[in-house]
């Protein structure tokens, strides 16, 4: 019994139309590659939802060509993604009170390394 339940844990329901199938406008599919390249796999964590194999990021590579087929703009479903799924799903989220820290800490750090490259200089030529 123990060794059949992975089995049934896999998902039944077929794959959305188009998680693999590419549009059939050349423009609308490179409009959308260029929004799924953009958007973070919310299962993967370190992979576009163009490049990861996940059944969640298929969904949203789906959905994603679906509103581009229809006629949305990127900025809109992208927008939409975002409300729906958080700052976290793009790459590049908005300077905020909650990812400030993650926009300072190179520059703290940066400046941090040049002080103790600066004064370990220092101690050498004295």
């Amino acid at each position: 019994m123990l060794c059949i339940s992975p089995v049934s844990a896999q998902p039944v329901t077929p794959p959305a139309h188009y998680a693999n199938v590419q549009l059939g406008d050349p423009a609308k599919e490179a409009s959308a590659r260029a929004l799924m390249e953009t958007l973070r796999c919310l299962v993967c964590q370190g992979q576009s939802i163009a490049d990861s194999d996940a059944d969640m990021a298929a969904d949203m590579r789906a959905l994603v060509r679906e509103r581009i087929e229809r006629g949305e703009k990127p900025a809109s479903i992208r927008d939409w993604l975002i409300a729906r799924y958080g700052n976290y799903v793009t790459y590049d989220p908005p300077l905020s009170g909650v990812t400030w820290p993650l926009w300072l800490a190179p520059i703290l750090l940066l400046a941090l390394g040049g002080w103790i490259a600066r004064s370990s200089f220092r101690r050498r030529v004295r």
